[in-house]
């Protein structure tokens, strides 16, 4: 039996910074500015890395370094990129029984392109995790103790309902992050809430959810209280984390940092950091939001989606003391 079961996708992730590519602002752009680059020129790139990420495996990295025992469901190709993973996975000592080969799809790839001013661009090439299998799916061996749903990409999402099913049917406590696909079709989610024990989201998701303003946040936590039976929990960037009961709401901001160096694979940290911990100290939300936060913290200061995490030997204070306050619904 595993102490966590992941799912979602496995990617070979390629950073890279340039200053070459340039920015432009404007209002005909949905986030008010542009990169652009000559066609037909050569530019250069100041720094280029290669890891592994995916919701899948980021989170799976988190658990392993808590000392959980944890397994992925996810698909790689049958290519060098997904042996690589499958080789990084074993080193990071998670359980790669639910690792998947698809001899139809490559392997998930993503070019993360960072510019000057610290923003980024990704590229994607869905591939073999967006191509899940319901023969795929572990259906008779998902015993652990939670479950952790990433985003369902694709058509894995017609995989939702019998896997959360099944997970409450067996017992296991289910953690869920949703990702664009399910928000695509928000009416057919909407009644998948109730099977959540801690649902994740961040502000702008949980306005889409409920309907209503994120900035009418008690309102949005009441809405989402009756739909979700367990822990609710929005992520606000830098403006921190809230996280309900139904009734108490805890607000914390986030720790103090000198540089972010990249953003990718904070909100799987966090997540994934929240649950490790309340794993492991049940019903204590703020021990859960200082090690949550730690952890998306470590992932802020250097390149990679899994790099930088805290490992069970490091203090959740590493990096400071969060203020938390409680306040009742």
């Amino acid at each position: 039996m595993f102490d966590v079961i992941t799912i979602g996708s496995a990617t070979r992730d390629v950073f890279a910074r340039s200053k070459d590519v340039k920015i432009k602002k404007g209002k005909e752009f949905a986030t008010g500015k542009a990169g652009y680059f000559t066609l037909g020129s050569k530019l250069n790139l100041e720094e280029v890395n290669f890891f592994v990420g995916g919701g899948a495996i980021n989170t799976a990295v988190t658990f392993a370094n808590q000392g959980l025992k944890v397994a992925p469901i996810s698909a790689v190709g049958d290519d060098p990129e997904g042996e690589h993973i499958l080789q990084k996975s074993a080193k990071y000592r998670i359980h790669c029984d639910f690792l998947t080969i698809d001899r139809d799809h490559l392997t998930s790839f993503s070019f993360i392109l960072s510019l000057s001013d610290g923003s980024r661009t990704i590229f994607r090439y869905k591939g073999a995790s967006w191509h899940l299998k319901d023969s795929s799916i572990p259906w008779k061996h998902l015993h652990a103790k939670w479950l952790y749903v990433n985003h369902m990409t694709g058509s894995n999402d017609k995989l939702l309902p019998r896997l959360l099913r099944t997970a409450r049917k067996k017992g296991v406590k289910i953690a869920w992050n949703p990702g664009s696909t399910q928000f695509e079709n928000r009416k057919r989610m909407l009644p998948l809430l109730t099977y959540a024990d801690v649902f994740i989201v961040n502000q702008e998701e949980a306005s889409l959810i409920t309907g209503i303003s994120y900035e009418k946040r008690k309102k949005v936590f009441e809405k989402l209280d009756n739909l979700v039976h367990g822990l609710v929990i929005m992520t606000k960037g830098p403006k921190g984390v809230e996280v309900s009961d139904g009734k108490t709401v805890w607000s914390a901001g986030i720790l103090p940092m000198k540089k972010i160096v990249d953003r990718t694979g904070a909100g799987d940290a966090f997540g994934s950091g929240f649950i490790a911990s309340l794993m492991k100290h049940p019903n204590d939300i703020e021990k859960a939001i200082q090690l949550g936060s730690a952890n998306a913290t470590g992932v802020l200061t250097v390149w990679g989606a899994n790099h930088g995490l805290l490992i069970k030997s490091d203090s959740p204070l590493k990096w400071g003391t969060l203020r938390i306050k409680a306040q009742s619904l």
